[in-house]
């Protein structure tokens, strides 16, 4: 399956177990690997027969302005369900890199969905 990849998308998202850690957002990469047939859009270059990763990256960037998480595992799942529902992917796969930890470069979640047949 060909897949369409977005490496470390900054976005600000309200996220931490603590009350305190979501007062405010934080920054997150997300890193998005959407599985489809891109075959139609190699043949016939018309961006209907892909999916449109500018308007993947704006709606998973405005999703922090109207949520809030404790756990960066529920981002991850969030974002999956809305590749599949939202922009038509067979499968997905999303990392959620978190810079909370000052002993390490981050701490990140990756999780793998695939659309119900």
């Amino acid at each position: 399956m060909d897949r369409i990849l977005l490496q470390d998308l900054a976005v600000w998202y309200r996220v931490g177990v603590a009350d305190e850690e979501r007062a405010r957002s934080q920054k997150l990469l997300i890193t998005i690997a959407m599985s489809h047939d891109l075959s139609r859009a190699g043949q016939f270059d018309d961006l209907r027969d892909t999916i449109d990763y500018d308007a993947v990256s704006k709606r998973v960037a405005a999703l922090g302005e109207t949520q809030q998480w404790r756990l960066i595992e529920k981002v991850a799942a969030d974002i999956a369900e809305i590749i599949l529902s939202e922009f038509g992917a067979e499968a997905v796969t999303v990392e959620v890199k978190k810079f909370i930890l000052p002993e390490t470069r981050y701490v990140s979640v990756m999780v793998e969905r695939r659309r119900s047949r």
